[in-house]
């Protein structure tokens, strides 16, 4: 994608208790925009219809309405296809269907069979400016690639070959995510038809990173740390923001005093990030940090709330201090968090506090491309299973979407500037960061008020934290020591797991 300088002491608490039945949550019972939605497939599931009877299981269904989804997509990327990504300079822009896979064929030495990292470019980038994993997906899509015909044709078609290999992804994503919470299948359908998600997915090569970080949670939950540090070394090596999650994941298991599964999560990532980097570090050092140096040097860009300050400023901020203040920005986000779990009435769930993390760090970014969305979309739904806030979202997603392409048209069509100016580019940029925030904010009241949380109220503890699922506080602090603070007017059932000394109540047995 161009660039925008171009244009108190431990304390414990009982076990919580299982829910007396393993029977799926159908979300058309708790979620009036989803009840609401099934209307248009004959009205929500009966008391008395059998779910699982028959081959067309939630999974599935789900993963069939990804590849549906993800396929609208590319019909969408038409027009740039036959004719955008290659006449005229404006034209992908007003069609809203850029991507960079076609133009860095060429421009990362695919064309001309370069070996990635190891063989010097020619252009405006001396070497792959990826993560290695990413590189080697990059290069398999370009063995694929038909090499005969005219350059055209061969862009044409190396496009296409990543995007079916971009499409199993997206279908692993939503697979991964219907199993890691078992008892909610159906909220893997948020994922599936996540607007944001289809007009995303081709832009670049993030899915492979968003896959391998779904399959990391699903192994987390089913109490395999080692796969869960070995498929998320993987996404590390494609693509940096996967290795943020070991971060929340550090006070979760501090809290609950899980310090041999971290190790070996901690262990496990760094074996399989090192398996992918260190032959390409000891025989091309040079070309292999390139993305490390690029990401350094690499100036304010599109989509972050500095490239408004940087616009809006008779003496905008430079690139080095733009990067500390990021990295400090995300580092006061990280003891916020850790002030959170520690202090939370109810240990906080893994999905929150992952999804906090990768927001925390997109928000303060110097640089946020249309497709980063997709690093949040997974974790969004596993954090806050809930139709109408991630609507909300996904709605301020899509105007951003559409505000970047237009700002494009706008600055690459000459006098005619067709599109959207600089301030209207700066209120979508706003709208991006608000629907953001949002949904952090949410996600922090259900830690605040356990009750609002949709997964808890079903009975669940953390159906995503595998060995944390159910496990007792060895240290907690301040408020945590406290009975959980109930949410004004509510009707339904008041949480009081995790209160030191506290057994649930008889509504919570219920459940």
């Amino acid at each position: 994608m161009p660039s925008a300088e171009m244009t108190p002491a431990s304390r414990h608490e009982p076990e919580p208790v299982r829910p007396v039945t393993a029977e799926p949550v159908r979300p058309t019972s708790e979620d009036e925009i989803a009840r609401a939605g099934s209307e248009l497939i004959g009205g929500p599931l009966g008391r008395r219809a059998l779910p699982g009877t028959s081959w067309w299981t939630p999974v599935r269904i789900v993963a069939l309405v990804a590849i549906g989804m993800f396929a609208l997509g590319l019909v969408q990327k038409a027009p740039c296809y036959h004719s955008a990504w290659f006449f005229g300079a404006s034209s992908q822009y007003t069609h809203a269907c850029y991507s960079d896979i076609p133009h860095l064929y060429q421009g990362r030495g695919f064309a001309d069979h370069l070996v990635p990292y190891f063989d010097k470019l020619s252009g405006d980038m001396d070497y792959l400016e990826y993560p290695v994993l990413t590189g080697v997906f990059m290069e398999v899509a370009s063995w694929l690639t038909p090499h005969s015909g005219t350059l055209q044709h061969q862009e044409q078609w190396y496009w296409f070959v990543n995007a079916g290999m971009l499409m199993v992804c997206a279908a692993v994503i939503a697979v991964c995510v219907v199993r890691t919470h078992r008892r909610r299948p159906w909220d893997g359908l948020l994922v599936a038809l996540a607007p944001a998600l289809a007009l995303t997915a081709t832009i670049n090569w993030d899915l492979l990173a968003v896959a391998l970080t779904a399959a990391a949670m699903l192994m987390w939950s089913r109490s395999r740390p080692v796969a869960f540090g070995l498929l998320l070394g993987l996404a590390t090596a494609a693509k940096l923001y996967p290795v943020f999650l070991l971060a929340p994941l550090l006070v979760l298991c501090w809290r609950a005093g899980k310090w041999r599964e971290y190790a070996q999560a901690v262990g496990a990532t760094a074996i399989a990030w090192l398996v992918v980097n260190l032959p390409v570090m000891l025989f091309a050092f040079q070309g292999w940090s390139k993305f490390y140096t690029f990401s350094q040097e690499r100036g304010v860009d599109f989509g972050s709330f500095w490239l408004i300050w940087a616009q809006n400023s008779s003496n905008p901020p430079g690139t080095g201090f733009v990067n500390t203040a990021a990295l400090v920005l995300v580092v006061l986000c990280f003891l916020g968090i850790a002030a959170l779990t520690f202090t939370a009435p109810r240990r906080p769930r893994f999905a929150q506090l992952a999804f906090l993390m990768v927001a925390a760090f997109i928000l303060t970014n110097k640089v946020y491309s249309p497709q980063y969305v997709l690093w949040l979309v997974p974790l969004a739904v596993l954090a806050r299973p809930k139709w109408r806030d991630f609507l909300i979202w996904q709605a301020c997603e899509v105007a951003y979407f559409l505000g970047i392409w237009m700002y494009l048209a706008y600055t690459t069509s000459g006098d005619a500037h067709k599109g959207l100016p600089t301030h209207g580019y700066q209120w979508s940029i706003v709208l991006h960061l608000v629907g953001t925030l949002y949904l952090c904010a949410v996600v922090v009241r259900d830690i605040l008020m356990p009750e609002r949380d949709v997964v808890r109220r079903s009975g669940d503890d953390d159906p995503s934290g595998g060995v944390l699922d159910g496990a007792e506080d060895v240290f907690v602090l301040g408020a945590a020591a406290h009975p959980p603070r109930h949410a004004a007017h509510f009707d339904g059932p008041q949480v009081d797991w995790g209160r030191p000394g506290a057994p649930p109540s008889p509504e919570d047995r219920s459940l």
